[in-house]
């Protein structure tokens, strides 16, 4: 991945949540953190199709955390 990105988007199951970067790097046992705290499989980062974009609601709780303190680059 680029090194000037510092967030991600990904259609987990439920909501289309932000996640730090650094998260799509653990391995797929652990748990990765959204920015709205919510938890997932880091497994579920990858391997997305694109009817997953298109039917998760995008998570507001990570859009506001991110736009209210977005990471530093």
């Amino acid at each position: 991945m680029p090194e000037y990105l510092t967030y991600v988007w990904r259609p987990v199951p439920g909501k289309r949540h932000a996640f730090p970067v650094a998260a799509t790097k653990l391995d797929p046992e652990e748990t990765a953190t959204a920015y709205c705290g919510a938890e997932v499989e880091a497994a579920k980062l990858h391997d997305l199709n694109e009817i997953a974009w298109i039917l998760e609601p995008t998570c507001m709780d990570c859009w506001k955390h991110l736009a209210d303190d977005p990471p530093a680059r």
